[in-house]
């Protein structure tokens, strides 16, 4: 009987003494020392989650914008945004669905937080729509 509280006692003094804290974020995900914050690849695709770039997306990490030229034709209403971050960095606001790019003159902003979570970087992504 002893040896099995003494084998209980060791075994969660070893797990408590293993348990670190690290600091998560709202969303509850790990927060880092990378203060990186850019995007490296956008893709845009359709309802039936297809592409609908027509080439690849420009991206400038200095003026923070995104160009995408789309297919002539495509529902800019119904849209599914895909961003490739940085390692460690999230996007906000977060894509929860489609997303309706069709007014042309108000593009859409979205920022790019690092993992530190202290560097915030607000991308423009501009929709042009090929010509027929």
């Amino acid at each position: 009987m002893k040896t099995y509280i003494i084998t209980i006692a060791v075994s969660l003094l070893a797990l408590a003494g293993c348990k670190k804290d690290y600091p998560v974020d709202e969303d509850g995900l790990l927060i880092t020392t990378r203060a990186e914050c850019y995007v490296s690849n956008f893709e845009l695709l359709g309802t039936d989650f297809v592409t609908v770039r027509n080439g690849a997306a420009v991206i400038d990490t200095v003026a923070q914008t995104i160009n995408v030229e789309v297919l002539y034709g495509t529902d800019l209403k119904n849209l599914y945004p895909q961003f490739t971050l940085v390692t460690d960095a999230k996007l906000d606001p977060k894509i929860t669905g489609k997303v309706d790019f069709s007014d042309l003159d108000h593009p859409k902003i979205y920022t790019v937080v690092s993992g530190n979570r202290k560097v915030r970087k607000p991308y423009t992504v501009y929709i042009t729509v090929q010509p027929r």
